[in-house]
């Protein structure tokens, strides 16, 4: 096809560097077949007489060997199946409005539509090849590492197939149809030259060397079957080591001509797009870590995270003097509007975002239910607070009906054996913590419907650095004064968008309690949490209820 860009002409030169490394690996495996099939073939017609006996016999001795293990791997590359980023495939019928608007924009480019639109748990949007998996309804079988494989952003075809578009999802729910359309004008300009043979085919030899690698890396068994397969990785390292600069290259070039062409496009709202971009991203890493990984650890998954992300913009907007112009732009249509069933939608991509980010289950079940927002805050903040504060007179080993007083006189003795300090019961609160998540970990990954996952690192994600015992135990204190709160002063458990789990007080957010937890818990000093259960009136002498 004519290629009009410079940055595709480019970029075609590096795609023949980089099949140029095919053809002289290629070659190199030919050559003692072919110096074989010399010296045989001089034999028989009489050109090379007896004296090349040796000669002869010895090249048809390397060839067979090394012809042999060049189709193995040959056959491994071949075979290898590159990875597919974890998506919820959306069907035109589910979003005609959306595939049109992406029809029209590629009209516009003039470049090949997008083969499919799926849908992604993360502030990001590429295209991806597609064309060595077997479509389906279902959800395509997963990287090892999704977050990281991104290598395929720009796509690529075969068969004259067009690589899907995956969309962050946290872009419908946010933007506004106009800035999704500006937002994906570089991105869908990519599929012109993804449709180029010659970047198309560097882009398949090198992504089959990549699965090949993968593969070698992965696989077990005997030694013999061992032996061959670090064969075939160390064989697929190599050529990738050669072509991998003229294949940066390519992508880069690849990636310059399609923002060329997206220029003609919106350029103007395309600023206003990528500042969006930050604060969707911002937010939407706030409701994950603050919001969505408690709810997760207690067995519950929230099934509108898209829904929330809007709700974690607006306040974070608020709370940082954002929201000039703010209500004007929300009164635009948003570009969830595009989808038929934005509810359904966004329960299966929050589904999804449970299974990459915490491992969990594929199915909702009696111990992996969804909760809605209203539900959240007695759901899983109450239900938090409470097996907090069990765990921790558990481990102070508390009388039967703990009460605050108790709490709090068990943790200034603690500190007293311990010469002054909690360090000691911070560490046993921390031992039990691990013990816990490891054991959860286990029944995970033992069940059935955790399988299909792919080989995720233990528990998911991290979504957060681990916490330390210090950490662990202040927690666990707020916990427990919480729950004195609620049950004695007729405080409620709530949820700040940004913060998380909140405990309100007349209606209101009580955010000083951090200050007298962490004096108690890292000094042993419960004068400053007396003074605040004193003033917001709890009774630290009734007992606590507990799950």
């Amino acid at each position: 096809m004519a290629v009009p860009e410079t940055g595709t002409h480019s970029a075609r030169d590096h795609a023949l560097a980089v099949l140029r490394v095919r053809g002289i690996a290629l070659g190199a495996a030919l050559l003692p077949a072919a110096v074989a099939v010399v010296l045989l073939v001089g034999g028989i017609t009489g050109r090379l007489g007896d004296g090349w006996d040796a000669a002869r016999w010895a090249a048809v001795a390397v060839a067979v060997p090394v012809l042999a293990a060049a189709a193995g791997v040959a056959a491994v590359i071949a075979r290898a199946r590159p990875a597919v980023s974890p998506t919820v495939q959306i069907e035109e019928s589910a979003a005609p409005d959306l595939y049109r608007l992406i029809r029209d924009l590629a009209d516009r480019l003039d470049v090949p539509p997008p083969s499919a639109i799926a849908l992604t748990p993360d502030c990001d949007s590429w295209l991806e090849d597609r064309a060595h998996t077997t479509r389906s309804r279902g959800l395509p079988r997963p990287p090892r590492f999704p977050r990281l494989l991104r290598s395929g952003r720009l796509g690529g075809t075969r068969d004259g197939d067009a690589p899907v578009l995956v969309i962050g999802s946290p872009f419908l729910w946010w933007m506004r149809v106009a800035e999704l359309r500006a937002l994906l004008a570089p991105v869908v300009a990519g599929t012109g030259p993804s449709a180029h043979p010659d970047i198309a085919a560097a882009r398949r030899f090198v992504r089959g060397l990549d699965a090949a690698a993968a593969i070698a890396a992965t696989t077990g068994g005997p030694l013999p079957r061992r032996l061959a397969y670090d064969f075939v990785g160390w064989v697929a390292r190599l050529l990738l080591r050669a072509g991998a600069s003229h294949a940066a290259e390519m992508e880069r070039m690849v990636a310059t001509a399609a923002a060329a062409r997206a220029q003609r496009v919106d350029y103007g709202l395309r600023v206003v797009a990528q500042e969006q971009v930050g604060l969707a991203y911002a937010g939407w890493d706030r409701l994950l870590t603050r919001v969505a990984l408690p709810a997760w650890r207690t067995g519950r998954w929230p099934e509108r995270l898209d829904a929330g992300v809007v709700a974690a913009l607006t306040e974070l907007s608020r709370r940082d003097r954002l929201a000039e112009g703010f209500a004007t732009r929300l009164g635009e249509r948003p570009a969830c509007d595009l989808l038929e069933e934005p509810g359904a939608v966004d329960r299966a991509v929050s589904l999804l975002a449970a299974r990459l980010f915490h491992d969990g289950p594929a199915e909702p079940g009696p111990d992996w239910a969804p909760v809605d927002w209203p539900q959240y805050p007695d759901e899983v903040v109450d239900r938090i607070w409470r097996t907090e504060a069990a765990r921790l007179f558990t481990v102070l080993r508390a009388t039967e009906n703990p009460t605050l007083a108790e709490l709090i006189d068990r943790l200034v003795g603690e500190a007293a054996t311990a010469g002054g300090g909690t360090e000691e019961l911070a560490a046993r609160i921390g031992a039990v913590v691990a013990r816990e998540d490891a054991a959860r970990e286990s029944a995970t990954r033992t069940g059935v419907l955790s399988g299909d996952i792919g080989l995720l690192p233990p528990g998911g994600f991290p979504l957060q650095p681990p916490r330390s015992g210090r950490e662990l135990l202040a927690e666990h204190i707020t916990a427990a004064v919480c729950c004195a709160a609620v049950d004695t002063a007729g405080a409620a458990p709530g949820l700040d968008w940004l913060d998380g789990p909140a405990l309100l007080v007349d209606g209101e957010r009580r955010a000083d309690l951090a200050r007298p937890v962490l004096a108690l818990a890292e000094e042993a000093d419960p004068r400053p949490l007396r003074d605040w259960l004193a003033a917001v009136g709890v009774r630290h002498d009734k007992p606590i209820r507990l799950v």
